[in-house]
């Protein structure tokens, strides 16, 4: 079984996959963000870097769902594969930070690994407004997060919004960020286990 959850820079993702994981007993795949080697160069030059950047996250992501699925066990899953191609890269291309020429590069490349993946049998998204973002952002003090613009939040959030609104690859649960302080209230944790309770017992 393939749980993910998905949602823009701040929004909680890997502490809800830690969280989650410990519960249910479930491996957790984190993004390693800190590990991708083109991050800093990313936020110093985004325009001269999109590109790697985006290739090495699709690179990786790609490879921790052909993974999940071969050893067959019980993973949830901190962003998915579909994030990177339907938002971060075409929000890059808008932007003008990447080229229209690498951003068709990167899509083919997408759509062809597309074809050799399936979807998470759940789809958890943590919808959050840009003052939550910027308070979760500020909290956890990442140095490289440190220059991310309030309008790059604002882009990604709409982005996220139109994909979710669209997002018919399996079952999806919502879970509004603002409304649950899942990281620090445990009955606000509890109230997301019952929603993913009642949506996994017909994954069976």
């Amino acid at each position: 079984m393939h749980i993910a959850i998905a949602g823009n820079i701040g929004s909680g993702k890997t502490t809800l996959t830690s969280l989650l994981s410990k519960h249910y007993n479930w491996e957790a795949h984190y993004e390693d963000a800190d590990e991708n080697p083109y991050l800093n160069d990313f936020y110093n030059d985004m325009q001269r870097w999109s590109f790697n950047l985006q290739v090495y996250f699709l690179n990786n992501r790609f490879n921790q769902v052909v993974d999940i699925r071969e050893t067959g066990k019980k993973v949830i899953q901190d962003r998915t594969i579909f994030e990177d191609a339907y938002i971060f890269a075409p929000n890059l291309h808008s932007m003008g930070l990447m080229t229209t020429r690498d951003f068709e590069s990167y899509f083919s490349l997408f759509k062809l690994m597309e074809g050799f993946i399936q979807p998470p049998d759940l789809l958890i998204y943590l919808r959050a407004s840009i003052p939550k973002l910027v308070n979760q952002i500020q909290k956890r003090g990442r140095d490289y997060e440190e220059s991310i613009r309030l309008d790059y939040l604002k882009r990604l959030n709409e982005r996220y919004e139109a994909w979710i609104s669209t997002y018919n690859q399996g079952k999806l649960l919502i879970i509004d960020v603002d409304d649950n302080n899942f990281m620090e209230n445990s009955e606000d944790l509890g109230k997301i286990i019952e929603k993913i309770d009642a949506d996994i017992h017909g994954l069976f």
